[in-house]
């Protein structure tokens, strides 16, 4: 009989297989969850880390992290990460400044001189003028499907619906036989 790393009760159980087996869950809870599963039945955890693709030493990590906090290992814990300089109320009063019309003695507002109005203002404790420029940069909009070319084989181009720009291939190559094009 093989070693049971954990012991997972009837409850659990039910749950972690209902879980696993009703789909719908993301790859990292999945595998968390197999895991568990496979532990809990005495497969060696070698073996569970080769057939799940875990490392050995994440499978002893997940072991001890269930057997002191239960069922929430399956959970994703917050990420640090920076938090969000300007919330969206910010960004407008960034925009509405920056629409609005320039201090006298200037003709156009600068990026510096935003962000100086804006600690000025107090709407932003402290602003770089490259913060004010990522705040005011536009994204650029994707082209639609309908307006892409796209290259296949040789010169010919083919609209996503299939039509051929063989007049256009035709024209391209007798203009560069003609040395119109260089």
């Amino acid at each position: 009989m093989r070693k049971a790393h954990l012991t997972l009760t009837e409850d659990e159980h039910r749950y972690l297989t209902t879980l696993t087996s009703a789909g719908g869950l993301k790859a990292r809870q999945f595998k968390r969850a197999m895991t568990l599963l496979l532990l809990a039945e005495g497969k060696p955890m070698t073996e569970v880390s080769k057939t799940l693709k875990f490392s050995y030493p994440r499978v002893i990590a997940l072991r001890d992290n269930y057997l002191g906090n239960g069922l929430t290992c399956l959970e994703e814990k917050p990420r640090a990460g920076r938090p969000v300089m300007f919330d969206g109320t910010d960004r407008a009063k960034i925009t509405a400044l920056a629409c609005s019309d320039a201090p006298q003695g200037y003709a156009k507002w600068s990026l510096r001189l935003l962000a100086d109005r804006l600690v000025e203002l107090e709407i932003c404790p402290a602003i770089s003028h490259t913060q004010v420029k990522q705040v005011l940069k536009k994204p650029t909009p994707a082209a639609s499907e309908k307006d892409v070319v796209h290259r296949h084989a040789g010169f010919n181009f083919h609209r996503p619906h299939g039509a051929d720009f063989v007049a256009l291939q035709v024209a391209i190559q007798s203009a560069l036989a003609g040395g119109l094009l260089r």
